[in-house]
């Protein structure tokens, strides 16, 4: 049956016409998690209700304070993006460059940002039942990993080393039973890699690249051996760019899902980690820094205040020093990192504060 021409002729009218209202449709609004490949989407802050002049005040602001790179993803897109070389460079900030991306990115050891790393490979390791953490560190790394006496050591449990209460001072010794003192102890925190690592058969990279950073796409992501580390700091630093932590950050929000691909099924873990672990200092998890309590305690002292004042009180960070940071903030849809130098100094309002006033001045309301 041959249909007439007239037909036809109304036939493809009507293609054409379905076809350029598709075109012209405005684009759904993201309302899933988006996880990147390769390339990354972006996100006209207009479209989810923010506003663009006070974030562009927001990453003015951070820029105006030595970063190296911003990033602010909403819901995985990239809603503002800023990179630069810091005009000022200290001497440490130097030691910490390990190379540029393929993009010319700067790569930086993240400092104590690793620690929240750390976290997430610790409840990997016990998903996988290569440990529990309420088990002695002794298990996995033998008698005398510490300078205690073998009784205290036999005391001290994984749990101890990633809530920092494990009794210990910077050199490993002796100063009060595990589970008693809360010290921001990195030299003890640095054992518990080392128990993943033992536990699992695996060097620190093999795990990370395994259990992190391949399925999550962190491609310049890598461990780096500090030279001169000292009995204060970990021997290895993380290194990894402002967009591979932002990945990282990601992760967490997602409640350890990558796109398709669950890499932390252990929730329980994972909201103990972003959860007060005692009560010595509730603004800290396991190796996460935890807003909105009433108390933390900083540099040796405690302060009845939540970390942050000016910053949604559901906000948890991995942060490191010359203000390495990466947030995520569950009630916004937010991962936030910032790297390069310090941006604190004399006479100047403190960077945290500051930034996430500015942050919120721009926010949906």
């Amino acid at each position: 049956m041959q249909i007439p021409k007239q037909s036809c002729r109304m036939i493809a009218r009507i293609i054409v016409a379905v076809a350029l209202s598709l075109s012209l449709a405005p684009a759904a609004p993201a309302t899933e998690l988006y996880f990147p490949a390769d390339t990354w989407e972006t996100i006209e802050p207009g479209e989810v209700g923010w506003r663009e002049e006070q974030l562009k005040s927001a990453v003015d602001f951070a820029m105006s304070r030595d970063s190296s790179g911003v990033v602010n993803l909403y819901r995985g897109r990239l809603l503002a993006e800023r990179y630069q070389d810091p005009p000022k460079k200290s001497l440490r900030y130097r030691g910490m460059v390990h190379g540029r991306d393929r993009s010319g990115r700067v790569i930086e050891d993240v400092a104590s940002v690793q620690k929240s790393v750390v976290s997430f490979l610790v409840g990997v390791a016990q998903e996988k039942k290569l440990i529990t953490i309420d088990d002695p560190v002794h298990q996995h790394l033998g008698v005398g990993w510490s300078k205690a006496k073998p009784q205290q050591e036999a005391a001290i449990s994984i749990r101890h080393l990633i809530t920092m209460t494990s009794g210990l001072n910077d050199k490993l010794e002796f100063v009060a039973p595990a589970g008693t003192k809360w010290k921001y102890n990195t030299s003890a925190y640095a054992q518990s890699l080392k128990v993943i690592a033992s536990a699992s058969g695996k060097s620190s990279p093999d795990l990370t690249s395994e259990w992190l950073t391949t399925p999550a796409g962190m491609q310049d992501s890598r461990w780096v051996e500090r030279k001169n580390a000292g009995v204060l700091a970990a021997r290895y630093g993380f290194a990894t760019t402002a967009r591979d932590l932002a990945r990282f950050g990601l992760l967490i929000l997602a409640e350890g899902r990558w796109n398709d691909q669950v890499l932390l099924r252990d929730k329980k873990y994972l909201t103990a980690a972003l959860s007060p672990s005692q009560k010595l200092n509730p603004s800290y998890g396991y190796l996460w820094w935890i807003n909105g309590q009433a108390s933390t305690v900083l540099a040796g002292r405690a302060v009845k205040r939540p970390l942050l004042k000016t910053a949604p009180a559901d906000l948890r960070a991995a942060l490191g020093a010359l203000g390495r940071k990466c947030y995520i903030v569950p009630s916004l849809d937010l991962v936030v990192t910032r790297l390069g130098d310090t941006p604190d100094g004399l006479r100047k309002p403190k960077f945290d504060a500051e930034f996430w006033k500015l942050i919120m001045a721009a926010a949906p309301k």
